[in-house]
């Protein structure tokens, strides 16, 4: 099976993805977790250049995390899958596109194209987003803010209501679960939807 975790910087992602590994592997699960961008050696530099890196338009931006993604399905996600292991990412194609597609304002129905295309078409079988409004999550951010985290509450706020169009639009794939919740009560929900997914 395949897990991705969505939402806006600061929402908790790592935590929640980290929390539901421990569970599927109490249940003698293999699970592989990993990241967009940098699950691959190749990954990582284009993470470096993507988060702390100079200028990057946003065209530039959007082939670097698809590029990024083609390496990681092959390299990481499809093995993991092949024998049998449950996959979880934390961030994939959704958030290319809430970010390029919502915040950055290029055609989302080309990154979509783009991201699939570069995936080979492998759709997460559950994607769970972590929902937090904007000025949550910038309280929890601090001050040591990467390139994408210090972009203002403007780009964030399209981010947000990028990735909530996306639920609404494949309800059968997304579960919203609001992120100002306890870490306890989200993993919670986060176990219940693993659960009805079957991955538990």
């Amino acid at each position: 099976m395949f897990i991705s975790f969505e939402g806006g910087d600061g929402a908790g992602k790592s935590t929640q993805v980290r929390l539901l590994a421990e569970s599927l592997r109490a249940a003698g699960k293999e699970v592989v977790l990993t990241r967009e961008p940098g699950g691959t050696e190749l990954g990582k530099a284009i993470r470096q250049s993507l988060l702390h890196g100079g200028e990057v338009v946003p065209r530039a931006e959007a082939l670097l995390y698809a590029a990024d993604r083609a390496q990681h399905v092959e390299t990481i996600i499809k093995p993991a899958l092949a024998r049998g292991a449950v996959v979880i990412t934390d961030r994939y194609f959704d958030s290319s596109i809430a970010y390029q597609g919502g915040a950055r304002a290029l055609p989302a129905a080309e990154i979509k194209a783009l991201s699939l295309w570069a995936s080979a078409n492998l759709v997460p079988d559950l994607t769970i987003l972590l929902d937090l409004p904007v000025e949550k999550s910038r309280l929890r951010l601090g001050e040591n803010l990467d390139r994408l985290e210090a972009a203002g509450s403007t780009f964030h706020a399209a981010v947000r209501q990028k990735f909530l169009e996306l639920a609404a639009n494949e309800p059968e794939r997304f579960r919203v679960i609001d992120a100002a919740q306890s870490i306890a009560e989200i993993a919670q929900a986060v176990r219940e939807a693993a659960t009805e997914a079957g991955a538990l």
